[in-house]
Order: structure tokens, then sequence, then C-alpha cells
């Protein structure tokens, strides 16, 4: 006996149901889906039963049908599966993981920048604006303080950089001369000497390093560009993406994951705009040192060090060494007042400017300080180094707010 097909109609509604399929006793819900696996057949056995079943139990409030009943997790079937798939998930990621590192790198640079800009989107959101709105005035503000400043400094450190490559053959006859300071570095510790074998053996390296360079600037433009496009997206879509996270932890425990979560998001955000305003603050003051004392191509390093200084704990030292080296060209009273400058400032920093901008909002001890800059800087480089601090005080949060309570507790 051939089988017969049913009208679509009839194939793709419950008895009762209404044209678009919804059944009124079941609060809108339908077996068969019209557009999938047509011809519906008669001939389906239990599948025709199973769909009478789905149409029944689906409803408006839960047009895919209510929860079964959950597993049993102490099925042995369950508890190998289980297992299997761990060990099989824990070996996919140590695969993966380093072949997309560079990836992952630049999500969390884009992840970590955005949860930096939140605190301003959502205080505009909060005054009323569209979140849409308020992520397009605080991007367009941010690219228009950066541009600014890259089209006021841009020129002048154009132009001191080229003043220094003219004046280049004079601090070669420096290094000659026994009565000033680089010639007395020179005959103490062979500077010229070392500098023209090094230019020497290594010509072709250095061709090649010229062109690496220039490689490496066009990738970190092209990194740039995936950042800053990553960071909208990620502002645009915070909200959601902290819905879904939360709704990830069971509902017993989702309140405290609700509370922990932003905490460290405050932190996170607290951390990156009190590292940057601090970093545009030494980089104004040793601006000024710079004009006063007289060192060159101040506007330059005082890039250097406001650069620099965005790396906790050692940028700002690595920044007054240069600095310090470049105020040797001038005088030893000099190079020893610039020192004793960056010693000064680094002082106020820690202990003034430190608990006036960041407050409480990134509470990390000294000795964790220098230990999570140290490890991300070996980790990552710069990156790990720069979002050491912020990750040291979401796992001390955790640690303090879960660990050690349940440890107190056992």
């Amino acid at each position: 006996m051939t089988e017969t097909t049913r009208p679509t109609e009839s194939a793709d509604e419950p008895r009762g149901a209404t044209p678009d399929g919804r059944s009124p006793k079941a609060g809108g819900g339908r077996g068969h889906h019209p557009s999938v696996a047509q011809p519906h057949l008669d001939t389906e056995g239990p599948i025709a039963e199973a769909e009478a079943s789905a149409s029944r139990s689906s409803t408006a409030q839960e047009p895919l049908g209510p929860l079964g009943p959950p597993l049993n997790r102490r099925s042995p079937f369950l508890i190998g599966l289980s297992a299997a798939l761990g060990v099989a998930a824990v070996i996919a990621l140590v695969q993966l993981v380093p072949a997309a590192a560079d990836v992952l790198i630049l999500i969390g640079v884009a992840l970590f920048v955005a949860l930096g800009l939140e605190p301003a989107v959502s205080r505009l959101a909060r005054r009323g604006l569209r979140r849409g709105l308020a992520v397009t005035l605080v991007c367009v503000g941010f690219v228009v303080i950066v541009g600014g400043f890259l089209a006021v400094a841009v020129p002048p450190m154009i132009e001191q950089a080229a003043g220094f490559l003219a004046r280049t053959p004079q601090y070669l006859q420096l290094l000659g001369d026994r009565s000033s300071i680089i010639g007395q570095l020179d005959a103490r510790f062979g500077l010229q000497q070392h500098l023209q074998q090094a230019l020497a053996d290594n010509s072709s390296t250095l061709i090649s390093g010229v062109l690496g360079v220039g490689l490496a600037v066009l990738g970190w433009l092209g990194d740039t560009v995936v950042v800053v496009v990553l960071t909208v997206y990620f502002l645009a879509a915070l909200p959601g993406m902290r819905r879904a996270a939360y709704r990830l932890a069971p509902a017993s425990r989702r309140p405290r994951t609700v509370l922990i979560g932003d905490a460290i998001c405050v932190r996170f955000g607290g951390y990156v705009l009190g590292n940057v305003v601090m970093s545009v603050i030494a980089g104004v003051v040793t601006f000024v040192w710079l004009l006063v004392a007289g060192v060159p191509y101040a506007l330059s390093l005082a890039v250097l060090v406001a650069l620099l200084d965005l790396i906790p704990a050692v940028g700002f030292v690595i920044g007054g060494v240069l600095i310090t080296l470049v105020a040797l060209t001038v005088s030893w009273p000099v190079a020893l007042a610039t020192l004793g400058f960056f010693v000064v400032y680094n002082l106020l920093e820690e202990y003034l400017l430190t608990p006036k901008i960041m407050g409480r909002t990134v509470e990390v001890p000294a000795v964790l300080t220098v230990v999570a800059v140290l490890v991300g800087g070996a980790l990552l480089g710069v990156v790990g180094a720069v979002v050491a601090i912020p990750v040291a005080a979401a796992v001390l949060l955790v640690v303090q707010e879960i660990v050690f309570p349940r440890l107190d507790r056992s």
C-alpha cells in the first residue's frame, strides 16, 4: 500500500488549529513546523505521536515546551562521558590557545578598553540617552581627543627627531672629546668602538631590521583598527554580554555572582581611566620640567614618559632612567637634578595621586603589584604588564569573597 500525502494545511496544523498553525487549546504551539521536512506524511508512526505531544506542550510563555527532567548525574555512562569530554576540551584548549594567541590578545585588549570606557557610557545612559547614542558620543570624543593630541604633538616630534638626526655628527664628535661627559664615558667604556663594530658586523641585519620595523608598524596599524572596531562592538553589546555571562551561573548563586562580577568590572574600568589620567599628568609635568631644565627634545621625551607610565610599577622608572641619560648631554648637574625630579615625582604619584585618582577602586598590595607586573610582562609582554594589576585585583577579590570564606567554614 503506497503512502499518501496529506494536504499541507492538515499536515502542518493539529486538529482544531488556526490557519497560522497555532493550537488555541495549547496556547499557540504546533507540532510540525510548516517550513521543515515537507511533505508531511501520514505514516510517521511514533514521530506523529511526538508531534501531537509537542503541540500540546507548546505555550505562548514556553513556545519550545517546558524543560524535561534532569539527567541522572550518578549514571556511570554520564560520568564516563563527562570525563572524556573534559579531557577532550582540555586537549583542544591546549592546542587552540597557542594557535589563536594573537587574536585572543586583541580581543582581550579590546574588552579591556571597553571596560575602561564603560563608566562614561553608563553615565550618559543614566541621563536618558540611548545606549547606541551614548557609545557613539564616547567613541567620537575619544577619537577627537586622541586626534587633537596627535595633530598638536606629532609635527613638533617630527621636527625634534629631524633635529636629533641632524645633530648626530656632533654627538659623534663629542665621543672623541675627552673634556665632554660623553667623551669621558667613551674613554671609560669604549662606546664609539662598540658602536662602529656593531654597525660593521650587523649591517645586513640592520637593513633587514629596518624593513622588519616597517612591517611591524603596518601590523600594529592593522591590530589597532581591529581593537578599535572590537571595542565599539563590545561597548554596544556589553549589557547583553553581562546578562549572558550571569545566566551561566546557577539561579541560587546568581545574585552573588552579579555583585562580584559588577565589582570586578568597576575595578577594571576605574583602573583604566585612572591609569590614563596619571599617565597624562606624568607627561605634562615631565614636559614642564624638561623645558625648565633645558633638556632637548622635551615634547618627544614627555610623550615617551607618558606612554611608559601606562606600564605600572616599572614604566615610570624606565622612563626616568632614559630621560636622565639624555640629560647627561647637557651637564652632570642637570642630569642629577632630573634624576631627583623623577624620584620625587614617583613618590608623589604613589602616595598622593594614586589614592586620590583611583581611590579604593583597585586595592592590590605593593608586593602583589610588582609580582603581577613581572608575571604579566613575561607572559604577554607590554600588554600583559598593563593588564596585570586589574587582573590581580579581580583574582584577589574572588579569593577574599569566595575562597577564604569557604576555607574558614570548612
